[in-house]
């Protein structure tokens, strides 16, 4: 994810890409932050994100997060520093509209449950896809309670998720599939160009931009 970001940066007319960070190769955050970009994008692991979005704040630089697994809330402590935190549990368009449509299913549908899918490496599990989908669904429709989510981890996959709602002789399915990464690039890349107007922060979902 982190060389197709940089990649759609170097390609978008309106930006410029001033550092890149990765401590595998080298390249600390700290000699990123150092060049005084406007955004850092961060497709890191769960334990790390945190982290780099309080360096990154600390030092002006608005953040956009794609990393999952890790708990929004801990990012609260950021609200009303001087550089603005979004994040996204997915960038893809289709998977923001497959997400608000089960939102909008759940309030007329008697259960649900959802499968999501992805490559073997992809570290959390159940994807933040699929939390924030079931999160939005169960607030739309307390009677179904916590929707059970089911996880597929294994080669040739990138990112897919189904929503299965059921009632009576009758079954909804609700699928979205990105068989590329760079079907979240317009979603990343909008995100970049609209952390720093945010009026609060921090701000979590796609949605709030569209």
């Amino acid at each position: 994810m982190g060389q197709t970001v940089c990649g759609a940066v170097e390609r978008a007319g309106d930006m410029e890409l001033v550092a890149r960070a990765d401590p595998a190769l080298r390249a600390p955050l700290p000699d990123a932050l150092a060049e005084r970009p406007d955004v850092l994008v961060d497709f890191t692991v769960p334990e790390t994100a945190v982290v780099n979005a309080r360096q990154a704040v600390a030092a002006g630089v608005h953040v956009v997060i794609g990393t999952t697994g890790f708990d929004p809330a801990e990012l609260d402590e950021l609200a009303g520093a001087p550089a603005n935190v979004f994040v996204a549990p997915n960038f893809a368009i289709g998977a923001v509209l497959m997400m608000e449509f089960a939102r909008q299913a759940a309030a007329h549908m008697a259960g649900a449950e959802i499968i999501e899918l992805h490559h073997e490496r992809k570290l959390d599990k159940p994807s933040g896809t699929a939390a924030r989908t079931g999160a939005l669904m169960s607030q739309a429709a307390p009677a179904l309670g916590e929707i059970p989510i089911h996880s597929v981890r294994l080669p040739g996959l990138v990112a897919h998720q189904e929503v299965i709602l059921g009632d009576v002789g009758q079954t909804l399915t609700i699928r979205h599939d990105s068989t590329d990464r760079e079907s979240f690039m317009p979603g990343v890349l909008l995100a970049i160009r609209r952390v720093r107007e945010l009026t609060g922060s921090p701000v979590v979902g796609l949605e709030h931009l569209l």
